[in-house]
């Protein structure tokens, strides 16, 4: 189950309307240990394609490094999808490396990039195997309290 807090949820779906017609991409970052997405990093789809995504690998490397450095792992990986529904496609599959991440997507098509509700879905994939899983959207975390770290990229 993937817990996230609504105005996380709301930054990747605009991320996402903002990009269509090219996939977005980006990663939501949070404490080691804690399964906690707290801190959105927005990335730029190198492939600049509507049915590709690609992490620029100077980006994900430093992505990465300041995410050692603060203590942190990546908790969701997302995308969009522009044309197709919010599922994991063979290519999706192929490059999800993080075990332990929730793949989000989010779909765009049929003019949920413009306005509207869209399909924001949640999965995990290891070694092949894709498990859809649910999404619980809150206004805060339950035991949430200030954190100095906790500041958008």
């Amino acid at each position: 189950m993937l817990t996230i807090e609504r105005e996380i949820r709301d930054a990747i779906v605009a991320h996402a309307r903002r990009d269509h017609p090219d996939e977005a991409c980006g990663v939501v970052a949070g404490l080691e240990g804690s399964d906690r997405p707290t801190r959105l990093v927005p990335m730029l789809n190198a492939a600049m394609s509507p049915t590709f995504y690609e992490f620029d690998s100077g980006d994900l490397f430093r992505l990465y490094r300041d995410m050692d450095e603060r203590g942190e792992v990546p908790v969701v990986i997302y995308h969009s999808h522009t044309a197709t529904e919010a599922y994991p496609s063979r290519t999706d599959v192929s490059i999800a490396q993080e075990p332990f991440a929730h793949y989000v997507l989010v779909s765009t098509r049929d003019g949920a990039h413009e306005s509207g509700p869209v399909d924001f879905r949640s999965y995990r994939i290891v070694d092949g195997e894709v498990t859809e899983e649910e999404v619980i959207v809150v206004e805060r975390y339950a035991d949430d309290v200030p954190d100095p770290k906790r500041e958008s990229a």
